[in-house]
């Protein structure tokens, strides 16, 4: 792993200088990141509005500040169904009807702005019925192509406000990372409007990503679950991995604590992605999905994606056998489906349904190693898919390597260890919240 500690506040830097809101400054914008320990100190925290704790978004307070870092911009918007406000009205339909901020763009990931596309899909270059204004498409855009887009969109700050999960190989991760690079390029300003990682920022947890092994769903060398926000992972992103400074600022929560899950925050659920329907599914993804690269199904098609898990043929060994590795928080139940689509489409299989009992002693990537070594153990069809997707969703060739030596789940667990301290050490450096 390189990792290299760039000085974000030099002069020309990512971030740019700190105070560029003059007295509105508390949103975050430019501010650099305090050093905090893995999971602990940082700079936010604190009760909600009347005593009552409630999470402001990064949204929230650019509201309330009157959109004082727009102000004199030409805006465009990268997001999705999730950039809601409280009420659950969308950040593009408030922003347009305010004269305040000149909305000319929105920029759609994978889903789609309004989120009608399935998985490795999107809606396309359209106008958007509600607002008129022009939807541009972005997904598998990367590098000139999206400068290219970002140019032709005729605006001077592009905003990104989009929901993520904490996985590395979940994809609005790398849009962000992708907008920010063609940004850089294309010598616009970028703006980060933060939002919780619903699983927690407690900590980093599994395999750090070896560049050999970069694809669009993790570009750079981070844990598979990253424990960090889209403003820190963004500052992160500015500080090690860009390699042209972008004007980059931030605008922070308030009111949200890295011990904290989804359901605490006071914020709606909007589904981020078609088969990410609950945060449920978000706290258990970062293991589970690893079942994208075998041949059972990860419960796509199902009203459990990603709990729910099985193949034609398996019983209730699997189970039995997962269960008997006593991993804490979790317990795995024999489980019976019939997927709508995807794997296994009509057709009855078995398997386990995951069932977390305790969120706060929950290891995802633990309990996802151990559930495929107990896969294989119990089940003589497993099998990965042919084209070593395991690999790309792991980061490297150990994990499959290691499984299909007869390593145990703590042997495999152990063998990113080093990486993992290493990648600590350095996004510790980017924490924003306590």
């Amino acid at each position: 792993m390189s990792l290299s500690r760039r000085n974000l506040l030099s002069a020309g830097g990512a971030l740019g200088a700190a105070g560029a809101l003059g007295a509105a400054g508390a949103l975050g914008a430019g501010a650099a990141p305090a050093a905090a320990h893995e999971g602990g100190a940082g700079r936010e925290g604190g009760a909600g509005r009347e005593g009552r704790h409630r999470v402001r978004t990064g949204f929230e307070r650019l509201a309330a500040d009157g959109y004082a870092l727009l102000a004199g911009q030409r805006v465009g918007v990268v997001t999705n169904p999730t950039g809601v406000t409280s009420d659950v009205r969308h950040i593009v339909d408030v922003m347009h009807a305010d004269d305040r901020v000149d909305l000319r763009a929105v920029f759609g990931p994978e889903h789609g702005f309004r989120g009608t596309a399935q998985a490795g899909g999107s809606e396309g270059r359209h106008e958007d019925p509600a607002t008129g204004l022009p939807v541009y498409d972005t997904y598998l855009k990367s590098g000139q192509p999206l400068a290219d887009v970002f140019t032709a969109s005729g605006v001077d700050t592009v905003v990104f406000d989009i929901q993520d999960v904490g996985a590395r190989f979940y994809t609005y991760i790398w849009t962000l990372y992708d907008c920010m690079v063609a940004a850089a390029l294309a010598g616009k300003r970028f703006v980060v409007l933060d939002r919780p990682n619903p699983v927690t920022g407690r900590a980093a947890l599994g395999p750090v990503l070896d560049r050999a092994f970069a694809t669009f769903v993790g570009r750079e060398p981070i844990a598979q679950a990253h424990g960090m926000t889209v403003a820190e992972l963004a500052g992160l992103f500015a500080g090690e991995f860009l390699a042209k400074p972008v004007e980059l600022e931030t605008v922070r929560m308030s009111g949200w604590r890295r011990t904290e899950f989804f359901g605490s925050t006071g914020l709606p659920w909007v589904p981020p992605s078609p088969n990410m329907p609950t945060p449920e599914t978000a706290l258990v993804y970062s293991g589970t999905c690893l079942f994208e690269g075998t041949n059972l199904s990860e419960g796509r098609g199902t009203t459990r994606p990603f709990e729910l898990l099985g193949a034609e043929g398996v019983d209730r060994r699997w189970a039995e056998a997962a269960n008997a590795l006593e991993l804490p928080g979790v317990r795995f139940r024999e489980a019976y489906f019939a997927p709508t689509f995807s794997k296994f489409q009509g057709r009855t299989v078995g398997g386990v349904q995951v069932h977390v009992h305790d969120p706060a002693a929950f290891d995802p990537v633990h309990a996802g190693i151990g559930l495929l070594i107990s896969a294989k153990r119990s089940w003589a069809g497993f099998a990965w898919r042919p084209d070593h997707w395991i690999d790309k969703l792991t980061g490297s060739t150990r994990v499959r390597t290691l499984v299909n030596a007869g390593a145990d789940t703590d042997e495999v667990v152990g063998a990113w260890a080093a990486d993992l301290a290493a990648f600590r050490a350095v996004r510790r450096e980017y924490l924003l919240y306590r």
